[in-house]
């Protein structure tokens, strides 16, 4: 008897305690945080004392391969740490994440060299005054921006992704839309206002042109210097000029609803439920995880790209908060929970390597981090989890 009493007391206990089962789901939040604790501390362990950042780790591979700052993807890793001080309260990951932060200081006072500063700056030092209002931050934050806004051609009106390009023209890519954040911070926090309105325009000008009449997103849009005017829409990283790769039409939808918070313009609001709806629906994957393309030939054995489900998983819980319809919040809210319930039950590098997860493929058509582990891709994982333990969903 004396046995069986205990072990119902055990049971209630465990289905009693909220932080380990949460109600009518056996998926639980904490319980992935605590796994990116300990995945993330493994990688501190191995990380060069250079400077350098972890990037990928290959297909096959267990190891790292590091980048130093001036790298597209070097504020992800210093974001995740950011993200981790969040979620645990812990100084140690305060004093890493700033640490790695700082790496990227030299970024404010260089010359832009491409859009990226968007993912490095707010990333690392966004997160970082976010979560300790650190003045030197933010003094880091507005050069940054400053330093973007010196790549927007007003006669286009975007903010051009790469001035050393191979296709001709002035060209936007479809990701720059997740770097008009740091502008719109800036103009809110003591930075020049015209950089509000170069956001605005570029995303603007953006909605205009850079998706087919599906919604679908074009990844390159190339724009005469002098006119303005559209010359052509093309592919860097997806399968073809026409395809819809998966990450772009993420970038989309993550972006323009950030531009509606930002703004509070309902035709951005409008716009980002379309690039939702034709993700949703082009989805065909049982675990909603996309293939790296959605129109890939040879699907269903093209590589996955987690990295995309989770800035899908992460955005649909924002748009979610700013949907008045119903059915529609109900659909959002619960396909970004079967994202990130999948991402964590099937995805997770636990016993491969110390990323938090496998899967993602970087660009496919040069034969670059195809189905691996990425950083981004655990940026934005973490990000995912976090709102969804600010929502408590039951």
């Amino acid at each position: 008897m004396s046995t069986r009493f205990t072990a119902f007391i055990l049971t209630l206990f465990v289905f009693g305690n909220s932080s380990y089962c949460q109600k009518n789901t056996s998926f639980n939040v904490k319980k992935q945080l605590e796994y990116c604790v300990q995945q993330a501390s493994k990688t501190l362990k191995v990380i060069p004392n250079d400077g350098t950042s972890p990037r990928t780790v290959p297909n096959g591979s267990k190891d790292w391969k590091f980048v130093n700052y001036k790298d597209w993807t070097s504020g992800f890793w210093p974001g995740e740490l950011w993200y981790l001080y969040e979620a645990t309260g812990d100084q140690k990951w305060e004093k890493q994440a700033d640490k790695f932060s700082r790496f990227l200081t030299p970024l404010s006072v260089s010359k832009a060299n491409d859009h990226d500063l968007g993912f490095q700056i707010f990333n690392s030092f966004g997160n970082g005054y976010r979560l300790t209002k650190n003045e030197a931050y933010k003094d880091i934050i507005l050069k940054s921006a400053d330093t973007l806004a010196t790549l927007f051609n007003p006669k286009v009106g975007t903010i051009q992704s790469w001035p050393h390009n191979k296709f001709g023209g002035h060209n936007t890519i479809i990701d720059n839309m997740m770097n008009l954040e740091l502008l719109f911070w800036a103009s809110k926090n003591g930075g020049n206002k015209k950089l509000y309105d170069i956001a605005v325009k570029h995303a603007e000008t953006t909605m205009n042109n850079h998706f087919r009449p599906d919604y679908s997103s074009y990844h390159v849009i190339i724009y005469d210097y002098e006119t303005g005017k559209k010359i052509k829409g093309r592919t860097a990283q997806g399968f073809s000029d026409d395809s819809m790769w998966a990450r772009g039409q993420a970038w989309a939808i993550y972006g323009f609803t950030m531009v509606y918070r930002e703004t509070k313009d309902p035709k951005f609001l409008d716009f980002a439920h379309k690039l939702t709806r034709v993700y949703l629906d082009k989805l065909t994957t049982e675990d909603l995880i996309p293939y790296w393309d959605f129109n890939a030939p040879g699907i269903p054995n093209e590589p996955r790209d987690a990295s995309a489900a989770a800035i899908v998983s992460s955005a649909l819980i924002e748009l979610s908060s700013y949907t008045k319809d119903a059915a529609l919040k109900k659909e959002y809210l619960t396909k970004s929970k079967k994202m990130i319930v999948s991402l964590s039950e099937h995805y997770q590098s636990r016993d491969v390597n110390s990323a938090f997860l496998l899967h993602s493929t970087g660009h496919k058509p040069a034969g670059s981090e195809i189905d691996c582990s990425i950083n981004y891709a655990d940026y934005y994982y973490l990000e995912a989890l976090l709102r969804f333990q600010k929502l408590k969903i039951k």
